[in-house]
């Protein structure tokens, strides 16, 4: 394997980092630096700063850039670094493709230019209290009366469901065929009548995550993206991407880079704390690890560019797996540099406007809840062990 970029693409990133410089709000880039949340109205405004040239994964024909996934990779490794990487929902990264892929031709003028210009905000409505792990085992029902569906059950751990607009769901539209073969995939706009958002407090002190109940929630027909019953399909789909996204390297590195800075400030006694022999060997093995995910994730592409679209890759689940271990490491680098600071809690919102005379480093209020939240890692998108499973079976053929 040709381990190194082509010129083309060193062009390629060149580019793109004229464009991040010419087009990212900076107050944006500065609380993304700080590690500050933004409201819901400025990762709008970022992310129609960052699709000037059209949506970065999608292809040209539905309002994107049509770029490579390889350039797609290069984009979004230099946003992250920039900082100017935001996403507005789950819109383009996995409701789009599913749409532009198994969607009719009316889902596609309606959904995907308003996802392509952040208008609508989309969150994943798939994980349930008894239907975590084994999804196939949902129970929100979708019964057909008339024009409408009647749906009704619960989501659980939805991310972003506060900020949502719209919600795609895998609903039980057969209860009386094997599990895997009665589910549908439905959009829902989560303001309808019936609809209950109940956030969740986490460990981090946010509210990323929430309930969702369903009471009699009529959705028309006209929602169901593909064909009725087929909704496992479809998932399978936009779970092979979404684990393909979620092995982070770009993340990782922040991370990293991120924990070398503030260790070449921070003092142990006389001596830096990057100086230190026992923090060093933390860093090399952190590199390692991070330098062969990355060297895993581009095979990973041009394995991918080869492929036939909608083809699921289990190699996703070998991304994800991996991934979430090396975001788990680089959060606890951050946390070695923290030190015996992360236990003040200093809330966003108090962040934000800060004016007293601080008992931390200004950088330290986020750390502990960044490394909290990456517990998570090993659980969403599929968890740690459905991913092995998956690869023993898909990949290894045991």
């Amino acid at each position: 394997m040709d381990l190194l970029f082509t010129e083309g693409d060193l062009t390629f990133r060149e580019e793109v980092r004229r464009f991040l410089n010419d087009n990212t709000i900076p107050d944006i880039r500065r609380k993304l630096a700080e590690g500050l949340k933004l409201s819901k109205d400025e990762v709008a405004a970022g992310t129609r700063s960052l699709y000037k040239k059209g949506v970065p994964t999608w292809p040209q024909e539905y309002g994107g850039t049509g770029w490579t996934l390889l350039q797609q990779y290069i984009f979004e490794e230099e946003a992250r670094a920039f900082p100017a990487l935001v996403k507005f929902g789950m819109g383009e990264d996995l409701v789009g493709p599913v749409i532009y892929t198994f969607g009719d031709l009316a889902q596609k003028r309606y959904y995907l230019p308003r996802i392509a210009n952040a208008t609508d905000w989309w969150c994943q409505g798939f994980s349930e209290p008894e239907a975590g792990s084994d999804l196939a085992s949902l129970k929100t029902r979708a019964a057909q009366h008339g024009d409408h569906y009647v749906v009704d059950g619960q989501k659980i751990w939805i991310s972003s469901a506060h900020y949502a607009d719209w919600i795609f769901c895998l609903v039980r539209t057969n209860p009386d065929v094997k599990k895997h073969q009665g589910i549908s995939f439905l959009l829902i706009d989560i303001k309808s009548p019936g609809v209950t958002v109940r956030p969740i407090q986490l460990i981090n002190g946010g509210y990323e995550v929430s309930e969702v109940f369903f009471d009699d929630v009529r959705v028309p027909l006209a929602n169901l993206v593909g064909e009725k019953n087929k909704g496992w399909m479809y998932a399978k789909y936009l779970l092979s991407k979404e684990r393909f996204d979620d092995a982070g390297v770009g993340l990782s590195k922040e991370r990293m880079l991120r924990a070398l800075e503030l260790a070449a400030q921070t003092y142990v006694g006389d001596e830096r704390l990057i100086d230190q022999s026992s923090f060093r060997e933390k860093v090399a093995e952190l590199e390692v690890q991070l330098k062969a995910l990355e060297i895993t994730q581009l095979r990973a592409i041009a394995n991918a560019s080869k492929q036939q679209q909608g083809v699921q890759d289990p190699a996703s689940s070998i991304l994800k797996l991996r991934g979430s271990e090396v975001e788990q490491a680089a959060a606890e680098l951050l946390m070695a540099v923290i030190g015996p600071n992360t236990l003040p809690y200093i809330p966003d919102e108090e962040l934000g406007s800060w004016n007293e005379p601080s008992i931390l480093p200004r950088w330290a209020a986020k750390i502990a809840p960044i490394y909290f939240y990456s517990r998570a890692a090993s659980i969403y998108s599929g968890s740690s062990e459905i991913q092995k499973n998956i690869i023993a079976k898909a990949i290894l053929g045991l």
